[in-house]
This record gives structure tokens, C-alpha cells and sequence, in this order.
């Protein structure tokens, strides 16, 4: 290689790389990951990550196929595909294998729809963060519509047949709504009621359903069904998911999107296969392999998420306990490992003590002043004003496999030493903020 010319003149380039902020929830994990090493006190609560062991059975799946090197089919394997199909046929969702592609997890997947159906795109307010951050991306315009009071994930179907018929009105080409079934941030479940007026509302406007249900698997109340669009708009919804939650293999990055039937599903297909060529080629093989059997649902497997799902229930309605006994506004989570409160009642408490008006301000000062890691409402999509934040308990589970697994095989996981010493810091932590302090410091040390 030859030497660099070092009396060549050094010219500063003339422009700077396209702003793109950090997602919200990767921020929050690296922010509580640097308080820790510098060796403060930490809840992480901010991390939407499941917190329990891989299962050993999947280790041994994808370790078996570890010499798979080659480039496979850009829509995935046809063991995978038929697995996948099986998985959704099972849940009332009869699929072809071709009418399933896989990628490296949900999220490329979702924006690669994104990119190929073109057009802006109706998100929940509020809503997972990448919802919108990946609209834009894609050039579109994320337009944000409320969801009814305590069905998260889902856009009011009213509102949203007036938002489209406005944006359309000021020349905006909307073509596409994103659900997520059941909901991040709020962990609730629409009901079917709204979700069929919704589909109804798609049908009208000639909306393409993206319908994300990577948390369809850990509903808390056994035996509750979610109500995916699939079911009532099939002609025009996408479904998508993951390992990522239910099995906690978010590291290993696989997922599969179920495409409708039909012309529309057809050429869908196509478009999306074309932009998974030029982005992921194919999904790495050994996790391919893996999540084949995964979606197969073996017994050992489909105990392993019977269990995380009372593990998520138990400590999830433990923390929305602790914030309702400070006071606090929040709804008991139906399904995943979120938590969603809101401090309005203890709005002129939290501005006289504390000097907060936004969601921002307050989990600002949670995480400052307490090494609390939370997220604000307005990261969601939500009105900077409501001070509502993402609490994700699943962190607290334990630092290391020992510890997880002891909660995950528990019958009373937030008795363990290491849940309830949390949850009490939790207590702590919440019941200070209503504290009168001067000259700005803390109650607790």
C-alpha cells in the first residue's frame, strides 16, 4: 500500500453526514451502561430488551448449522418459510410458504415495506420509536394518530380515516398504517371491535396494514387471542415477527413477514424481495436454521414462553403497582414487559420540587439525580407536555443467566432477593420525587 503523502494538501470537506439521531431506546441502555461502569446505583428500565436465557435447545440448533456459509434464497429457507407458515396457521392465520419472507430481524423487514410501498405512513401516538424515525428515512412523512383510551398500538379508526382525508386534501400520498399487536409502549391490546372499524377504515381509504405482533405471543391472561387485521382485511395486511421477544434472541437478528394473498401480495413480494437483494442478500443461514425450528413450537420451546410470559406478567403488574401507589395514573400491562404511567397528577408536585414540565424533564432527572433509566412519552410520539414514560421491567430479571433463570422458573419472581431489592429502590426513588427539596437535593441518597 503506498505511503501516504504527507505534504498533500489537507481540504475540509464542504458538507456533513444526513443528522440521524440514536434511537431512543439504544441511547437509554448505553446511558444506564456508562453509569454503571462508573460505578453508580442503576435501574435499567429503559431497554425493551426480554431479559431471559436463550433456551439451550435453540443454542443447539444454531450451533449445528454453524458451517452454513453460503448465501441462501433472498426470501429465506423453504424449512423456515414452511415453519413460519405453520406458526401463523396455528394462530388462525392459514399461509402459504410463499407468501413468507425472512430477513436479519423484523425491524429491516419493516423498512423495507416501508421502502416499497412508498408513499407516507399513519403511525400510533404513541408508538414504537422506529415507527416513525423509519418512515422518515425512507422519505416519507410519518403522520401520527391517537389510539382510544387504553387500546394502545392501534390509531383511533375515526381519526385516522380524517387524518388521511386531510393529508391527501394538502397533496400527501398516504399509503400504509402501522399497528403493533400488542402494544409498545403501553403493553395493552386493542380490542377487536377497533381493530375490525380499523380495517374497515383501511378498506375505505385503500391503506396497506402493517401489522407488527412480535408480542402476540406473551398476552398475560392465558388463553386471550389478539385480534390481528390479518383475520378481517386479509387482501391488504402485512404481518411481521420475530425471536427477538418471546425467545429473548434479539442479538441474532432473524425475522419473517407475512404477506397477503393475492395480486397485491404478489407484486409486494416482488418489490420486497428486490430491496432485500440489494440490502441483506439473504438472512444468515445458521439463523435461519434456528428459527425454523423455533417456529416449529417443540414443547421445550412452548414451555420456555409459557414461562417468560408469567414471569413478564408477574413483575410488570408488580412495577405498575409501585407506581400507582405514588400516585401515578397507569393501566395494569395485558401483554409484554411494559409499563406505561403517567405523573399528571403529581404535575404542579414534580414542577414546584423539581423544576418539570415535560416528560423529557422528568426522566432526565430519573436518570441523573436516581440512575433510574426510563423513557419519555414524547419519544413514543406522545405530546412532550404529557408526563408519561416507557418503564421496561424485564432488566431486573437478573445480571446474569443464574439469576434469569431462577426468575423464569419461579413461582414468585418478584419475592426473589434481587426483584424486590428493585422494586423497593423503585418505591424509593418514586416516593422522593414528591418530596419537598432544597436547593436542589435529592431526599434519597
Amino acid at each position: 500500500m503506498p505511503a501516504q503523502n504527507q505534504s498533500a494538501p489537507v481540504r475540509p470537506l464542504s458538507f456533513t453526514p444526513r443528522p440521524v439521531p440514536l434511537s431512543a431506546t439504544l441511547a437509554v441502555n448505553e446511558a444506564i451502561a456508562r453509569k454503571r461502569r462508573e460505578g453508580e446505583r442503576v435501574l435499567p428500565l429503559g431497554f425493551g430488551e426480554a431479559g431471559i436465557p436463550i433456551h439451550p435447545a435453540l443454542t443447539r440448533e444454531l450451533e449445528s448449522a454453524a458451517d452454513r456459509g453460503a448465501y441462501g434464497p433472498v426470501a429465506g429457507s423453504a424449512a423456515l418459510r414452511a415453519a413460519a407458515a405453520g406458526y401463523w396457521a396455528r394462530r388462525g392465520l392459514p399461509t402459504d410458504p410463499d407468501a413468507v419472507v425472512a430477513g436479519p430481524g423484523s425491524k429491516p423487514l419493516l423498512f423495507a415495506l416501508l421502502t416499497s410501498l412508498g408513499g407516507d405512513v399513519v403511525v400510533a401516538a404513541p408508538s414504537w420509536v422506529s415507527y416513525a424515525a423509519q418512515a422518515s428515512l425512507a422519505g416519507a412523512e410519518p403522520i401520527r394518530v391517537a389510539t382510544p383510551p387504553g387500546e394502545g398500538g392501534v390509531p383511533s379508526p375515526a381519526l385516522l380515516a380524517d387524518a388521511v382525508v386531510r393529508a391527501r386534501a394538502r397533496g400527501r400520498d398516504v399509503r400504509a398504517v402501522v399497528l403493533t399487536l400488542p402494544d409498545n409502549p403501553t403493553g395493552t391490546i386493542a380490542s377487536e371491535e377497533t381493530v375490525r372499524r380499523l380495517c374497515a377504515v383501511a378498506r375505505e381509504h385503500d391503506l396497506v396494514i402493517l401489522s407488527d405482533e412480535i408480542y402476540r405471543d406473551l398476552v398475560h391472561a392465558r388463553g386471550r387471542q389478539v385480534p390481528s387485521p390479518a383475520l378481517y382485511a386479509p387482501e391488504r395486511t402485512v404481518v411481521t415477527t420475530a425471536l427477538s421477544k418471546s425467545l429473548a434472541a434479539g442479538g441474532w437478528r432473524i425475522g419473517v413477514a407475512r404477506l397477503p394473498d393475492g395480486p397485491f401480495g404478489r407484486a409486494l413480494r416482488d418489490s420486497l424481495l428486490g430491496v432485500a437483494s440489494e440490502i441483506w442478500s439473504s438472512a444468515p443461514a445458521p439463523m435461519q436454521h434456528a428459527a425454523a425450528y423455533a417456529f416449529a413450537e417443540p414443547p421445550e420451546l412452548a414451555e420456555h414462553v409459557e414461562r417468560s410470559r408469567r414471569l413478564h406478567a408477574a413483575v410488570t403488574g408488580a412495577v405498575a403497582d409501585r407506581f400507582a401507589a405514588a400516585s401515578a395514573l397507569v393501566r395494569r400491562p395485558e401483554a409484554a414487559f411494559y409499563v406505561y404511567p403517567d405523573f399528571g397528577p403529581l404535575r404542579d408536585v414534580l414542577r414546584e420540587n423539581h423544576g418539570v414540565r415535560t416528560a423529557g424533564d422528568l426522566t432526565h432527572l430519573l436518570l441523573e439525580r436516581y440512575g433510574v433509566g426510563v423513557l419519555p412519552g414524547s419519544s413514543f410520539g406522545d405530546a412532550p407536555a404529557a408526563l408519561r414514560m416507557r418503564v421496561a421491567p424485564s432488566l431486573l430479571y437478573g445480571e446474569d443467566d443464574a439469576q434469569r433463570g431462577a426468575a423464569l422458573a419461579s413461582s414468585a419472581p418478584t419475592a426473589l432477593p434481587w426483584i424486590a431489592s428493585a422494586l423497593d429502590r423503585l418505591s424509593e426513588v418514586l416516593g422522593d420525587l414528591s418530596v419537598s427539596v432544597t436547593a436542589g437535593e435529592p431526599a434519597l441518597a
